[in-house]
């Protein structure tokens, strides 16, 4: 039995929609800006636990020492 094309039509524009909708949370999704922003975030957690800002601090002192050796030698 063949179907009924105002069905055919709505089940086009249906499929449009979802589509549609699908295409928008893609393009949230793959959206540079969400991605910087996940990235500061989560660097900013990390520099906020006290073990690795103390070894970055450690890390930055000990090449600042052997900078400095190195200019005066």
């Amino acid at each position: 039995m063949a179907r009924d094309p105002d069905a055919i039509e709505r089940d086009i524009e249906q499929a449009r929609e979802a589509l549609a909708s699908t295409l928008d949370q893609l393009s949230d999704k793959a959206n540079p800006k969400r991605f910087v922003e996940y990235g500061k975030s989560s660097l900013q957690e990390k520099l906020s636990d006290p073990r690795v800002r103390y070894v970055l601090i450690g890390v930055g002192a000990l090449v600042t020492v052997a900078v400095v050796r190195k200019l005066f030698r």
